[in-house]
């Protein structure tokens, strides 16, 4: 396996966990966010623009989530 194709499958891996157990904590929301863009990484460098554009998506409406979270002081766990 290549660096390129580890991103993918560790970014998408990332997302899926963080993803199932966001609810635990806030800081699994920006990890979340952070595998988003990490898939959209990924797209960008695989030349596959929809991918790339709909992780970017993704992780900009994770980034808002976490930030209205944040300041509403839900407690992290």
């Amino acid at each position: 396996m290549d660096g390129v194709t580890l991103l993918g499958a560790g970014s998408v891996t990332a997302m899926l966990l963080f993803y199932a157990f966001e609810d635990e904590s806030l800081w699994l929301v920006l990890g979340f966010a952070i595998s988003c863009a990490l898939l959209a990484v990924y797209g960008f460098m695989l030349g596959n623009w929809p991918m790339a554009i709909v992780g970017a998506v993704w992780s900009l409406i994770a980034l808002k989530r976490w930030q209205k979270r944040r300041l509403a002081g839900k407690p992290a766990a």
